[in-house]
């Protein structure tokens, strides 16, 4: 190739800058453990994301320690750390990436009026004092520095591009233009791109970003107008996780641009059959469900009912599918399993939806197949996708339920006793209740003393046939933290007990061997 060939190309490749595991894990409920977000990095980095935000360092020791770790462990993306317009935060983010080969710092300030007026208390000139010291500030740590006007779809065009021209002027080499509240239209933020290109000095010579969220659903249209306007960074998440209504989906983004290469003649470096892996693992890990008929990755998403569609796809598959299933990481050819399925089996049907085991960790979800394929008549390919994430949420867990007895009926109140393992010790405790739920969250509690509030306790059927599992999701909160645990069972009992004992590990920090979880063998 030759050079104007390959400058010609990089022109048309559009850099994937994923924040899953920054503002994606900003989204109640979602905190990751410091393992989670090492293994989603870890695939990140494998499937070609090209800029990892791997955390906001400043925000706490968690958060320093896993973009610290994730800028250690990652061999080929960029790693970056998010750092407010201040010196201690700007301080803490180059100390965190310090480790990686190529790190950046993405530094940010709310430039439009309501910000300014009610969020920050300054006026333009201020603002921008602190554009300049802050950009200036994070080139002492790397040269590649990030720089974002918040709410920039809301700021004046001429303040913003004052700001935009100061940035680009102290040394940042990345301009990302964030519609932080979603209520950009694509052609207004089409537009907005082309302006800042158009009228701010020294533009050519930067890369100007996307970061569109998801309020009114256009998130990944703003992004891809975006990128029409100018935009070669688009910034999102894997399933769209993020705060509010969430982020640009990851796998729209990129399955948009392979697909409707007539519309959208770019590029990217991401390896999209893994794809559907990546979505199960980071909701596993967020303990955030992926919606029936979300795009790209949801369970319905290569799914076909009507009569029409089943006709048309037994001839040729084109007629209703626009992508191959393949492409993602979904085989369109699946195993029916059942109880007399060996492991050979059931390691190619965890393949095929997404899985990657290790031994160990296969051999406990077998086990566990096995005993449900007894129980059950029918196993569904949703059976074992909760079967598996039920197994990785209990992996490694300080406090595991051990056994549950649960009485309830229409004479007297309805009791529980529940023996949870703490770091291999059984604790034992009965309790009543209101209900059955209620004695067993009160029994459990009583073993594992905290103050949280029960803020969410749902229950959903995971297949739709009558003895299908139970998938419950129970969401914890105690001042400003709030966690979520899920459970999976036959037993909708013992699935609202796990799930419940899964939210209180987050709360008590329960990895195997923590001293908040070895502290409640005492209680």
């Amino acid at each position: 190739m030759s050079t104007s060939e390959r400058m010609a190309s990089d022109k048309d490749r559009v850099v994937i800058f994923d924040t899953t595991l920054r503002d994606g894990e900003q989204s109640p409920g979602a905190s990751m453990t410091l393992e989670e977000k090492l293994q989603i990095a870890q695939l990140l980095d494998e499937m070609g994301v090209d800029i990892i935000e791997a955390g906001f360092p400043i925000a706490s020791n968690g958060d320093f320690e896993a973009v610290s770790e994730i800028a250690k462990l990652v061999k080929k993306a960029v790693v970056c750390g998010l750092a407010r317009a201040n010196p201690a935060d700007i301080d803490r983010a180059g100390d965190a990436i310090r480790h990686s080969e190529r790190r950046r710092i993405h530094t940010f300030i709310g430039t439009s009026p309501l910000h300014r007026q009610f969020q920050l208390a300054l006026d333009q000139d201020a603002v921008h004092e602190r554009v300049v010291s802050s950009v200036t500030r994070a080139r002492n740590f790397t040269d590649d520095v990030e720089w974002s006007p918040m709410d920039a779809t809301r700021t004046e065009p001429d303040f913003l591009c004052r700001t935009v021209e100061s940035a680009i002027r102290c040394g940042a080499t990345t301009i990302n233009i964030p519609d932080t509240v979603g209520y950009a239209s694509p052609a207004e933020f089409e537009e907005l791109i082309k302006m800042l290109i158009e009228r701010v000095p020294g533009a050519d010579d930067v890369a100007f970003s996307t970061h569109c969220h998801n309020d009114l659903g256009l998130a990944v249209a703003n992004s891809l107008a975006g990128v029409a306007g100018g935009a070669r960074q688009i910034e999102c998440s894997i399933n769209g996780l993020g705060e509010r209504a969430g982020n640009a989906a990851l796998e729209e983004i990129v399955m948009a641009i392979r697909t409707r290469g007539d519309h959208f003649p770019y590029y990217t470096n991401i390896d999209t059959t893994m794809l559907m892996r990546a979505s199960k693992l980071v909701s596993a890990a967020s303990a955030f469900p992926v919606q029936y008929n979300k795009a790209i990755v949801g369970k319905n998403a290569f799914a076909h009912e009507s009569g029409i569609h089943q006709d048309g796809m037994l001839k040729n598959a084109e007629t209703y599918e626009i992508m191959r299933p393949e492409d993602v990481g979904v085989k369109a050819s699946s195993l029916v399993m059942g109880k007399h399925s060996g492991r050979h089996a059931f390691r190619d049907k965890l393949t095929d939806l997404g899985f990657n085991l290790g031994d160990n960790a296969l051999e406990d979800a077998f086990r566990r197949f096995k005993d449900l394929a007894d129980r059950k008549k029918h196993i569904f390919d949703e059976d074992i996708e909760a079967l598996v994430e039920d197994e990785m949420t209990q992996a490694g867990e300080a406090i595991r339920l051990v056994a549950l007895t649960v009485i309830a009926g229409t004479g007297g109140s309805p009791k529980a006793i529940v023996t949870l393992d703490i770091d291999g010790e059984h604790v034992t405790k009965e309790a009543t209740g209101d209900g059955p739920v209620d004695a067993m969250f009160t029994a459990i509690r009583s073993i594992t003393p905290h103050e949280a509030k029960l803020q969410l306790y749902q229950v959903g059927a995971v297949t739709e046939d009558s003895d299908a599992q139970a998938e419950v999701s129970v969401r914890l909160g105690q001042g400003d933290r709030i966690v979520t645990g899920r459970g999976a069972d036959t037993d909708t009992m013992i699935a609202s007990a796990k799930a419940y004992v899964s939210a209180v590990n987050k709360l008590v920090g329960g990895q195997a061997g923590a001293k908040p979880a070895a502290k409640l063998k005492a209680v």
